[in-house]
């Protein structure tokens, strides 16, 4: 039977129930923080040449030239059959739709007689996507990130993605790539591709802001460089997977068993929890997770995943999602009677899924939304990826002289209250010039 810790929370004291919730720490972690900005010192030092050192070194594949060629995109998707493309094309439709709902259109005021404020939204002009290719290669991460940036318009969008040891890009990484318009993509990952897209090299284009998920040293890349002013911004926090299943007694064991595991095979630090108000589907879900661990592939990270994890029995459907709102899950799946009624309890999680037939599968994939989400419980304070996150909102006011006339007194006496008379001068100049003319 799994070793996943079986916790009755009401019979935790406050100090142990914080415990239960707290993530798995990151072992090393300052270590790693020094090798990380070794590695971007690096990287602005030498350019390509310090990107193909890299390569070579942490990915295993010599190459002579870090962008695709149109070779390399060609022979790409003669590698994917029908069944294979549409499968992504239907992904990138799906994607599209949700994300260009999420466009709003500018906003145009007047909050007094003669003075008009307005908000307009300008696409970032260069953004670097990141897809991961460690474990395994991440196509559906190609689609989350190049559809909302082809979405926003950015006229610089590039995605570097790390080489399979033969010095090729995965496949269906470069058939997303062209569907959704990127015809730049670049072989390298790491900190060092982080370090190429924020600063700049000789093929790598500097970009404004970097977006994807990664391992935790691509984390902590995108953290050092959105600190340098010269760097680029980040997209938002993330860390190792994680989801957060709340079950009740008509939940079905094989469909729990199966979502923990979905989320357990990202990584061994991936962290997986149930809630649940009935100890026997807590217990058929331990049976469900060995007998379904043992017929999977990846069973070693599944099980190293496992010996972090938990179940938390609680007395009420309440305390679940108070449970669940403290530790602010990445991924939270409701499989409870009526499912679409608890909604209004979920405060914190970066995507929710609702009900024993939306598998979190779909929401990684193909449903819509977008799976680049806050983690290690971001989700308190940060949203999953959208439209917004390629996008500048400016604001613009207007006044005409009849404005500045009504308003403008206001200025200048908040500007007084903070002492501030050049703040008021600004305003007191353009005063004297309307009484002069009035006068004239």
């Amino acid at each position: 039977m799994s070793d996943l810790a079986l916790l009755h929370w009401a019979s935790l004291s406050g100090e142990e129930q914080r415990r239960a919730l707290r993530r798995p720490s990151q072992s090393g972690a300052r270590e790693m923080h020094e090798k990380v900005a070794s590695i971007i010192t690096d990287v602005r030092a030498r350019g390509d040449a310090a990107l193909l050192d890299y390569t070579k070194r942490f990915d295993g594949a010599e190459i002579n030239s870090l962008q695709v060629s149109e070779a390399e995109f060609a022979a790409a998707e003669r590698t994917l059959d029908q069944k294979q493309l549409s499968a992504l094309r239907r992904a990138i439709d799906n994607v599209t739709l949700f994300h260009e709902a999420q466009l709003s259109d500018p906003i145009r005021i007047e909050t007094s007689p003669g003075v008009v404020c307005e908000r307009v939204f300008r696409p970032i002009d260069a953004v670097g996507l990141y897809v991961p290719a460690g474990v395994a290669p991440l196509p559906s991460a190609a689609i989350m990130l190049a559809v909302p940036a082809r979405i926003a318009g950015s006229s610089t969008r590039i995605i570097c993605t790390p080489p399979r040891k033969d010095g090729a890009a995965d496949p269906a990484v470069l058939a997303v790539a062209r569907l959704c318009g990127v015809d730049r993509v670049f072989k390298v990952g790491g900190a060092q591709a982080i370090a190429a897209m924020a600063f700049g090299t000789e093929s790598i284009p500097k970009v404004d802001k970097v977006f994807g998920p990664g391992s935790a040293w691509v984390t902590a890349a995108k953290l050092l460089v959105s600190n340098d002013p010269d760097g680029a911004a980040l997209d938002l926090p993330a860390g190792p997977s994680e989801v957060l299943v709340i079950a009740d007694e008509t939940a079905r064991a094989e469909f729990v068993a199966a979502d923990l595991l979905a989320q357990a095979e990202h990584s061994g630090d991936a962290q997986v929890v149930l809630v649940t108000t009935s100890e026997d589907l807590a217990r058929q879900t331990l049976e469900e997770l060995e007998t379904q661990m043992r017929r999977l592939g990846r069973e070693s990270t599944l099980r190293e995943s496992i010996e972090h994890s938990r179940i938390i029995l609680v007395d009420t459907l309440d305390t679940a999602f108070d449970v669940s709102n403290a530790y602010a899950p990445e991924h939270l799946i409701v499989q409870v009677r009526a499912a679409r009624q608890w909604l209004p309890k979920v405060r914190n999680a970066g995507s929710v899924f609702l009900g024993a037939w939306t598998p979190e599968t779909m929401g990684d994939y193909c449903s819509g939304t977008n799976h680049v989400l806050p983690t290690y419980g971001f989700a308190r304070a940060y949203s999953g990826l959208s439209m917004t996150d390629f996008m500048r909102r400016m604001t613009v006011q207007e006044l005409t002289d009849d404005g500045l006339r009504d308003l403008g007194p206001t200025a200048i006496t908040i500007a007084q209250l903070e002492g501030l008379d050049a703040h008021a001068n600004a305003v007191q100049v353009r005063l004297a010039r309307l009484s002069a003319s009035e006068r004239t």
